[in-house]
């Protein structure tokens, strides 16, 4: 069971190119299946049925999971066994056994302008070496919307301050290149020449990013500075990387960008993905033109309504 259990793990690494945090899911999800069908007695993937997957899903449901956390260990485990069947290990398409439960759709919250300058002005002003990574790291999450993973990923070859570019390896191994506006690039010189020079300990690291001793930053590195940054902006705990991410791309959206734009610069491979922003950009528009309009203070009486 092992063995058909990592044959698709390297299936869906090498040819279907799925990041590493993805991969990481994935292995958990499929080694908790793997543990609850052993445990009533199936040793084997042959022996799956109808009947195991049922009470796999059953065995879910009694855990203290959200439905979007069954949803994704549901979604791991059909995949498996559409693989089992392809590879005929399986001589039985398995996987409609298993429902996915309906999880409902939570829409981005964005911070607004405001809440975008408290956050810049909070790391604004420090002229250490970890202050000013810090700096151009918030800076650089707010223009281009990066992951976590692609933002503690770059290299210093990914700059382009010539061409005012940065370039970013995204899912599936898709490349993007994406603009950089005035004040991130300032941010990002004066890291380069005066902050990170002093953080590399090794010549030969190329990792744009570093911690305290040299190393590339970690995900919970940058996960730490920014919630160091919003608590000291007065925003509270609600402020993650991603946050940044939909606030990258509902700002673009109110600013006039084609939605086929933003697609491209988050590395969205289906727009569909992309157009809960539009929902997001309209809520804002609403909200905005009720307290700004003066006629939307207006309260008509039934005659005038008709």
């Amino acid at each position: 069971m092992e063995t058909h259990l990592q044959q698709f793990l390297r299936y869906i690494k090498v040819e279907r190119g799925y990041a590493a945090n993805t991969l990481e899911a994935y292995a958990t999800d499929l080694q908790q299946f793997r543990d609850i069908v052993s445990a009533v007695g199936m040793h084997q993937w042959q022996d799956l049925s109808p009947e195991i997957l049922e009470a796999y899903g059953a065995d879910l449901g009694r855990q203290n999971y959200s439905d979007a956390t069954i949803a994704r260990k549901i979604a791991s485990t059909r995949s498996f066994l559409l693989f089992l069947f392809g590879e005929g290990v399986v001589t039985e398409e398995l996987s409609t056994w298993l429902h996915q439960p309906k999880v409902g759709r939570r829409l981005p919250q964005p911070l607004s302008l405001t809440e975008v300058e408290q956050l810049l002005e909070a790391v604004a002003g420090q002229e250490t070496p970890l202050g000013l990574r810090d700096r151009a790291l918030l800076e650089l999450l707010y223009a281009t919307g990066l992951r976590v993973s692609e933002m503690i990923g770059l290299r210093t070859d990914a700059l382009d301050l010539e061409g005012n570019t940065v370039r970013c390896v995204g899912k599936g191994n898709k490349e993007r290149q994406i603009p950089l506006h005035p004040p991130v690039r300032a941010a990002l010189v004066l890291y380069l020449h005066e902050g990170r020079p002093f953080l590399q300990r090794d010549a030969s690291e190329t990792c744009l990013f570093l911690n305290h001793v040299g190393r590339p930053l970690t995900r919970q590195g940058l996960w730490f500075i920014l919630r160091h940054y919003a608590e000291k902006a007065g925003l509270g705990t609600r402020v993650t990387p991603h946050t940044l991410r939909h606030t990258f791309a509902t700002h673009l959206l109110n600013g006039g960008a084609d939605l086929r734009e933003v697609q491209q610069f988050l590395g969205h491979a289906n727009i569909s993905t992309t157009q809960i922003y539009t929902e997001v950009s309209s809520r804002r528009k609403r909200d905005v033109y009720d307290h700004a309009h003066p006629r939307a203070f207006v309260n008509l009486t039934p005659s005038e309504e008709d």
